[in-house]
């Protein structure tokens, strides 16, 4: 819509909804953020699939590590 033929009152109303609007999408960012940054509750909520990622970890990386001293002392 084009400035001319507004009043500086529907000009005022204007700035103050998208005020508003800006306002309401900070906030709801900032909510979706620190949700998003929660890692404690995305932990929570995937608890089983982080138990089996480190328990599939733990396992690479314990046979990496008894693979090395097995190699380290002569295949014994």
């Amino acid at each position: 819509m084009a400035a001319e033929g507004r009043s500086p009152e529907m000009i005022r109303q204007s700035i103050e909804e998208t005020r508003r609007e800006l306002t309401f999408s900070v906030n709801d960012l900032r909510s979706k953020m620190a949700e998003i940054t929660d890692w404690r509750g995305q932990l929570r909520r995937n608890r089983r699939a982080a138990l089996i990622g480190a328990a599939v970890a733990g396992f690479v990386i314990g046979g990496g590590v008894a693979a090395t001293f097995s190699l380290l002392s002569g295949g014994r």
